[in-house]
């Protein structure tokens, strides 16, 4: 398969087609984007930009009908989880008397993800449109886009691209002329990792400590100070302009059954050419490994964490089998999370590897759990005495143990995406840490 056969996305170079089931596809999200101003006002508008706000103004198209056609595009969330888009908006109470918010989470801080910063750095106002339009389903009047912190120059952009939306009247109040009014308002973080986690975002931008509520109450009938509240992720509000243009069966279409549309993937590690590349759900593993490039120097795959650095991780003779999509991963004992695939060959120490994500875990806790702040720390300190030739026999089944007390124990997800990845690499790579405790050194030849 040649490099014209599917589809990378650079941004601010000129897109290929998509060779996918005997059809061509255009990317829909990175679509038409040329040069280092792509993406202002004036260049979204001349691909499309807000045709599908104003087709819904113009023609009428009522809120349920945009549900409806979210639900028919099997759009899943983007974010990690996979949750149905267009069930997700059906939550929100529409006949609610008070305030209502729509909330984008951009705070990406998962290891290996870099996709929604270069959406906002590119393609702002496509998730801008994206959460008009939601706002308009769902009958809300203000929202907030949280932007991770160290990327604030992120951030100051998509502060001018709601400057240009606002001066153009597509943001504010009686939008197009029509009864609709939507407020947008951008916001950063600190860099916290925990306020990706949507009630610790929510308790950031409120002003308070990013730490996770509990659930229930859950935000669509409590969130935002204390108000009904939809949180999604950036590249699925970035997906909806193109399903109100083209209708949900279409965007269903380009992916597979229960897999809707194009994924963007954060391609990084030992690949010669990491980036962000915009793929049909469903691509095979191997014709996206050959996108990136293929392994660095003709080196082996070894293995390949494929969806952030908090999902289980998958040996490569598993991986080069498996479609990118959220079910086929799933049955093959992982997630696709937020679609960063991490790559490693055949010089990457297992031991090593797991060593730098249990710190990272350790090191973002918030305390507010008992069993993630404590058991976080244990992972690492194991992890770290078995790199330095300080392990023990019984230290492999115990940190299984920890992982097991820590995982389903927590408010929040953030202790299962520390236990999982030490059970993973375990699990599949459990004679590399045996070495290492019986030999105090790695059984992966020094790479020169």
């Amino acid at each position: 398969m040649g490099a014209n056969d599917a589809m990378a996305v650079i941004p601010a170079a000129t897109p290929v087609e998509t060779c996918f089931h005997g059809r061509h596809i255009r990317p829909f999200i990175f679509a038409g984007l040329h040069g280092p101003q792509a993406w202002r006002l004036k260049d979204y508008e001349a691909r499309d930009g807000y045709q599908a706000l104003r087709k819904i103004l113009r023609e009428g198209i009522t809120p349920e009908q945009v549900i409806a056609e979210l639900k028919t595009s099997v759009l899943r969330g983007r974010g990690g989880a996979g949750f149905p888009t267009g069930l997700k908006w059906s939550f929100m109470p529409r006949q609610f008397p008070g305030q209502k918010y729509l909330v984008c989470n951009s705070d990406e801080g998962e290891p290996g993800t870099f996709k929604d910063r270069d959406l906002l750095r590119y393609n702002p106002h496509i998730v801008i449109e994206g959460m008009i339009i939601g706002a308009y389903a769902m009958g809300i009047s203000v929202g907030y886009n949280y932007i991770h912190g160290e990327i604030f120059e992120v951030y100051e952009r998509f502060e001018e691209a709601l400057e240009e939306a606002r001066a153009a009247g597509y943001l504010g109040d009686r939008i197009l002329g029509s009864p609709f009014s939507f407020q947008l308002h951008a916001h950063h973080g600190y860099g916290a990792y925990i306020c990706g986690e949507e009630t610790g975002l929510l308790e950031s931008l409120e002003g308070k400590k990013g730490q996770p509520r509990f659930k229930p109450p859950f935000p669509a009938s409590f969130g935002l100070y204390g108000k009904p509240t939809t949180i999604n992720n950036t590249e699925t509000f970035a997906a909806v302009p193109w399903i109100i243009r083209n209708g949900g069966q279409a965007f269903l279409e380009a992916g597979k059954p229960n897999n809707g549309g194009t994924k963007i993937f954060s391609v990084s590690g030992d690949v010669n050419r990491p980036g962000n590349f915009e793929v049909p759900l469903g691509t095979p593993f191997a014709k996206l490994l050959e996108l990136a490039g293929g392994i660095r120097e003709g080196r082996k795959l070894k293995a390949v964490i494929p969806g952030g650095s908090s999902m289980p991780v998958l040996p490569a003779e598993t991986m080069m089998a498996l479609d990118m999509d959220y079910d086929s991963i799933a049955k093959a004992g992982s997630m696709l999370g937020s679609g960063a695939v991490i790559v490693m060959d055949d010089t990457r120490c297992m031991v090593k590897s797991l060593l730098r994500l249990s710190y990272f875990y350790y090191e973002e806790s918030c305390g507010q759990c008992t069993p993630c702040r404590e058991g976080t720390g244990w992972l690492y300190r194991m992890v770290n005495r078995i790199e330095h030739g300080e392990g023990r026999p019984e230290d492999l089944d115990l940190l299984n143990s920890v992982a097991d007390n820590i995982q389903g124990r927590t408010i929040c997800a953030l202790g299962d995406a520390a236990a999982m990845p030490v059970r993973a690499f375990l699990k599949h790579y459990r004679k590399e840490f045996e070495y290492h405790v019986e030999h105090k050194t790695c059984m992966v030849p020094a790479y020169v």
